[in-house]
């Protein structure tokens, strides 16, 4: 996933974006553990791809903390 789409999008899609991301990490987790899969690649992605959604997430949640104090 690219950084300027996760960027654009709302804290409530960051949200939804990281569960989903979650769940599918969870699902390739449990079926290498199986020996269902060997996907390492995919599931390295989706850890990076987790990852950046966490970063802007906070990004975005320092900028509302310093504007919130600049104000006062």
């Amino acid at each position: 996933m690219n950084t300027e789409k996760i960027r654009n999008l709302t804290d409530i899609e960051l949200t939804q974006q990281e569960r989903d991301l979650s769940d599918q990490l969870f699902k390739l987790k449990f079926q290498l553990a199986m020996g269902q899969t060997e996907s390492l690649k995919k599931i390295r992605g989706l850890r990076k791809d987790i990852a950046r959604l966490k970063t802007v997430q906070r990004e975005k949640q320092l900028v509302a903390t310093k504007t919130g104090t600049e104000k006062k």
